[in-house]
């Protein structure tokens, strides 16, 4: 399909809701934000004229001109630098990174200097940055283009990191971060680009950074997950209670950092088990994190470990086969499931 024949009909309704894909909810996001704002403007690599490497930018240059939709030559050290710039004297930008691993050549200027801007200044200058960016594996991008870094930056004070799984989301927590006053990392993922869902029209629809969402009720067993992750998730979930008569409850963190931990406890208190689920490495990521925190939070609650799911600690290959068994699939969330329950 074309991107003109993604983008979604414009409506002066400021109500109601439209079904479209996940890259047109962020382009609708970014476009409501830069009519409302003159200070947003996008810059990343071919946003332009290519209208983005997966044509999430496509119509924008024609809109808003060169001034605001900025191609910039491939250096990202040098483009998102000129973004925390921009963003300390004022302006809200959007910088748009290929893909999540091309974003460790910039680490420095997003670690070093986006993150720690308003505290070493005494809080008198800030950072309203916004990066974007695809992250995740299975499209056979080999071990250097197929990475989960979100546990990275996540645990960096001073950013914000939210991972939207769904299109309604994406537009949300887009809008959230645009208007954040603080640098936030937009993590978005490849294979949910062309998912569909139902969006909010209203241009007031946000989505607030730090607040996690029942994707799925139940009563057996809390299955936490982010991203790509909670869509796998959900399926499981489906399946669980087809197969096994399991009614699992899914929990979709949306947000990496602020964490909603309290959401996350409450669920566990509810169903007394916990599997989460992940595309990154589990040592040291996001599982790792949310199992430490459940235990403190719910020890009395718990009647059984919590269970633990993410990708092979292995580079990514690039053959088929090996990619699949290497990357968090629905087997091994049904059977990480069933061993919490004890039903192995």
């Amino acid at each position: 399909m074309s991107a003109v024949e993604e983008m979604p009909a414009m409506t002066e309704a400021r109500s109601g809701v439209e079904r479209m894909t996940y890259r047109e909810a962020l382009r609708l996001a970014m476009r409501e934000e830069m009519l409302r704002d003159e200070r947003v403007f996008l810059m990343g690599e071919e946003v332009g004229l290519f209208e983005g490497a997966y044509k999430v930018s496509a119509g924008l240059l024609a809109q808003f001109g060169p001034d605001r939709v900025r191609d910039t030559p491939i250096s990202e050290e040098g483009f998102v630098g000129a973004g925390v710039g921009a963003a300390m004297l004022g302006e809200r930008p959007i910088v748009e990174i290929m893909t999540l691993n091309f974003l460790l050549v910039a680490m420095d200027q997003v670690v070093n200097h986006a993150a720690k801007i308003r505290a070493m200044f005494g809080g008198e200058v800030g950072c309203p940055i916004v990066i974007r960016t695809p992250g995740g594996a299975g499209n056979q991008l080999t071990a250097q283009h197929s990475q989960s870094f979100e546990g990275w930056f996540a645990g960096t004070p001073g950013l914000k990191v939210v991972a939207p799984s769904n299109p309604a989301d994406a537009k949300g927590l887009l809008k959230a971060a645009i208007r954040d006053d603080d640098p936030v990392l937009v993590i978005e993922n490849l294979p949910i680009y062309k998912e569909k869902g139902e969006v909010p029209l209203d241009p007031e629809f946000v989505v607030p950074i730090g607040r996690a969402a029942i994707a799925r009720p139940g009563k057996d067993i809390t299955l936490i997950a982010h991203s790509f992750a909670t869509v796998r998730t959900l399926a499981v979930a489906e399946r669980l209670a087809q197969r096994h008569g399991v009614d699992a409850e899914v929990v979709d963190l949306r947000s990496l950092r602020p964490l909603d931990v309290e959401t996350v406890a409450q669920s566990v208190a509810k169903t007394n088990r916990a599997v989460c689920v992940e595309e990154g490495w589990p040592s040291y990521g996001v599982t790792a994190e949310l199992a430490a925190r459940i235990q403190s939070a719910c020890f009395d609650d718990l009647d059984a470990p919590v269970e633990r799911v993410g990708m092979a600690e292995v580079p990514l290959p690039y053959a088929k086969n090996l990619e699949l068994a290497a990357m968090p699939g629905e087997d091994r969330i049904e059977a990480a499931v069933l061993h919490t329950l004890g039903r192995t």
